[in-house]
């Protein structure tokens, strides 16, 4: 069962540089609301349909929850299934909680006893590559798939980038999206203003309709991009690059990708 979790999480990470059809996301049951010490339940899964449980569950353990004055929360309930992971979030502070799931791994690939095999770790599981294996190639994947959601008045502490990998700024709130609206955000890569990263905006609900209606669009010199909000509901935003700033001295490149859910309210 490890393995398995294990290897799902690798597959989110790496899903815009191998399979377009599957999407990774974390779904909360609800956004915004108003009370004293609130639950939100979270759904993590990867699928072929937004936002449907079909395919394989992103594990519990990359979670990185940050509450309103920036402390780490721990989830409640946590389970894995087939198909998808649920956890329970108790929201006891006013404000905004940025709920993340971040991997941060390596991927080679290399010739042991003529036969080409692949490795998935981390740099602190490094000396598990065989002694005896040729022409490594090894890669680092940095990946963050991420969802708000604000209990009361919102705030920002959450939202403050890590300046690691691919991370969004929403220049308004991102619990503040309505339909009819323009938003503007900017892409940052480890902490830096990104022009150029090719963004993927996609309506759920795909399972019901035959077309995806997915919106593209590109950040500029800024790293800035708009999108123009348009029916209700909850949406998936996706962008990824790839460069050679690797902080393992062994990886050669470096695959980034982020995922964030937001949810367009109505008017």
């Amino acid at each position: 069962m490890k393995r398995t979790l294990v290897l799902a999480a690798v597959l989110a990470a790496a899903l815009p540089f191998t399979a377009s059809a599957h999407k990774a996301w974390l779904l909360p049951s609800q956004t915004t609301m108003a009370g004293n010490a609130p639950w939100i339940t979270v759904d993590a899964a990867v699928s072929n349909d937004l936002f449907y449980f079909n395919h394989v569950p992103i594990r519990l353990e990359s979670l990185q929850i940050t509450a309103p004055d920036g402390s780490r929360v721990q989830p409640s309930n946590g389970a894995t299934g087939k198909f998808r992971s649920v956890f329970d979030v108790e929201l006891k502070q006013q404000g905004t909680y940025r709920i993340a799931s971040v991997n941060d791994g390596l991927f080679a690939t290399y010739e042991q006893n003529g036969e080409r095999k692949r490795w998935r770790g981390s740099e602190a599981t490094l000396g598990e590559l065989p002694k005896d294996a040729k022409n490594v190639q090894l890669s680092q994947s940095v990946g963050r798939v991420e969802t708000f959601v604000t209990n009361g008045a919102p705030n920002a502490t959450a939202l403050a980038p890590t300046n690691r990998g691919i991370e969004l700024v929403a220049l308004s709130h991102p619990n503040d999206q309505f339909a009819g609206e323009t938003a503007r955000f900017r892409l940052l890569v480890d902490g830096q203003p990104a022009a150029g990263l090719d963004v993927e905006i996609v309506r759920g609900a795909t399972r019901y309709r035959n077309a995806q209606d997915e919106l593209k669009v590109s950040s500029d010199a800024k790293g800035e991009f708009s999108v123009a909000w348009g029916e209700p509901g909850m949406y998936w935003l996706e962008t990824s690059s790839e460069d050679d700033r690797t902080s393992v001295k062994q990886a050669a490149k470096r695959r980034l990708s982020y995922v964030a859910t937001l949810e367009v309210l109505p008017q």
